[in-house]
């Protein structure tokens, strides 16, 4: 049995990372300035081995990484063009844990909205096709534009705790 975990919002399309999206994913990944605030640029390998990971997510729990596209909206000619990804995982990759949503977006495509639309299309496939009734999100604490896309989200802000290795400002929000 398949599942079409694709979501659609009124500017863009979301579909699970697949083999296909590798270059795409790799400018995004390997791209200092987005990834300064996550972890340091990928390798064409490592993001070739996360694609199959993250596969491997979405067979074993229903949920794991999307790659963000643009509808034929805002940008006509960018139509069609990769602009991010977002997530719906369990924080810290540890199977224990409550479900975190995040994204990245390659910096042309920042402050225009896109990761509020794409983060409340994740918290709603959370809410209503995973059925948790509890998710959170976490940035490094010098990150503000991630917290002010989490608090427009209607999340709350708990405090600084440590994820991934760094301090990071938590926020949650409960169906």
């Amino acid at each position: 049995m398949t599942h079409d975990h694709t979501i659609t919002t009124e500017r863009l399309l979301l579909t699970p990372f697949a083999p296909e999206h590798a270059d795409a994913l790799f400018a995004l990944n390997s791209d200092p300035e987005v990834m300064r605030h996550l972890s340091r640029a990928q390798t064409r390998e490592e993001t070739e081995a996360y694609i199959v990971d993250v596969g491997k997510r979405w067979k074993k729990f229903g949920y794991s990484w999307w790659t963000i596209f643009l509808k034929d909206t805002d940008f006509p000619k960018d139509a069609g063009r990769m602009i991010g990804s977002a997530c719906l995982q369990n924080l810290a990759h540890k199977e224990d844990a409550p479900l975190e949503i995040g994204w990245r977006l390659l910096p042309a495509y920042q402050g225009k909205g896109y990761a509020t639309q794409a983060g409340q299309a994740v918290i709603d496939f959370g809410f209503e096709r995973v059925g948790v009734d509890y998710l959170c999100a976490v940035a490094k604490v010098e990150n503000a534009a991630s917290q002010k896309v989490m608090a427009r989200l209607g999340m709350r802000y708990v405090g600084v705790q440590t994820h991934y290795g760094m301090d990071c400002a938590f926020y949650e929000k409960t169906k």
